[in-house]
Parts: C-alpha cells; sequence; structure tokens
C-alpha cells in the first residue's frame, strides 16, 4: 500500500500541538538576539580564532534547523481527538506480549515522539521496526519484527484504544 511520496500524517494531541507551537514561536522571536549574537562576536576581531563566534553561529544552525523541522511537522499533523479504528493505528495506547509469554507486556503509545513529553507512557513511532509491524494489527494478531540488533521478536497485540492523553 503506497501513498506515493507524502509522508504519512504525524497525529498529536491539542496540547502538544499548542506545546510545538509555542517552542516554534519562542525560537522565530529569537532570531533577533541571536543574529545580534553573531555581530557582537564578528565584531571582535579575527573570526578564526573567535571560539564565541563559531558558537553563535552553530546555536543559529541548530535553532534553523528546528524551525524547520518543527513547521514541516506542525504543517502535516493531524491533531485533535485520537482516531478510533478497528486495528492498530497511530494516535493509539497498545498493550503487546512478548514471544509467547502472556505475562511480559508493554504499553506503548504508537506516535509522534514529540508528544512523548506530554505522558508517561513510552512512545514508538509507527516508523520504527515495531510500529510497522503491528500497524494495522487487531488484538489477538501475532507478528514478528527484526529488532535494531538483528534479532527477530515475535509479538502479540493485546489491546489497543485512542489515547486520551
Amino acid at each position: 500500500m503506497s501513498n506515493g511520496n507524502k509522508a504519512p500524517a504525524t497525529w498529536l494531541s491539542k496540547d502538544a500541538y499548542d506545546r510545538l507551537q509555542a517552542e516554534l514561536d519562542e525560537l522565530i522571536a529569537n532570531r533577533p538576539v541571536i543574529a545580534a549574537e553573531i555581530n557582537a562576536r564578528r565584531e571582535e576581531g579575527d573570526l578564526r580564532e573567535n571560539g564565541g563566534y563559531h558558537a553563535a553561529r552553530e546555536e543559529q544552525g541548530k535553532a534553523e534547523g528546528r524551525i524547520l523541522y518543527l513547521k514541516e511537522l506542525l504543517r502535516t499533523a493531524e491533531t485533535g481527538e485520537a482516531p478510533t479504528a478497528d486495528a492498530v493505528a497511530p494516535g493509539m495506547v497498545v498493550t503487546i506480549y512478548f514471544d509467547d509469554d502472556a505475562d511480559d507486556t508493554e504499553t506503548f503509545l504508537l506516535g509522534s515522539r514529540e508528544i512523548a513529553s506530554t505522558t508517561d507512557l513510552t512512545v514508538y513511532s509507527p516508523e520504527s521496526a515495531l510500529g510497522q509491524a503491528i500497524l494495522g494489527g487487531k488484538a489477538g494478531q501475532t507478528c514478528t519484527y527484526t529488532a535494531p540488533s538483528g534479532a527477530d521478536i515475535k509479538v502479540t497485540v493485546v489491546s489497543f484504544e485512542p489515547f486520551a492523553g
């Protein structure tokens, strides 16, 4: 199932969306401060040996990268109520168990890592190996994925429900 080159939308709760928008607004508002710091350091003399200048330029680069990332994330994000579905989807709290051991369970949120600070749940990306394996899964379904270590891991979906946080 291909959706062309369109990246899947990231689901964010309204709180997470608002928090990220506030961070973006703060970064944009701080641009003149960083530019002034660069100019002040530039006036100190030889740029090859000016650590303050290079540090200010590096800070500017990181801030601009984060601004671009947040703009794109917020532009494509789906917000509001968590999706409801009859199968595992982004924005759901999922419980799984490992390797036929129903006592070895893990409950996590399948969604953007950007939402992690709004919940105590572990967050797994739908693009992760585990996320890809269980997407579209139903309760009782078992699937296998390859962990970054190279090991094949078998998991069974126990339950899933919309994220309420």
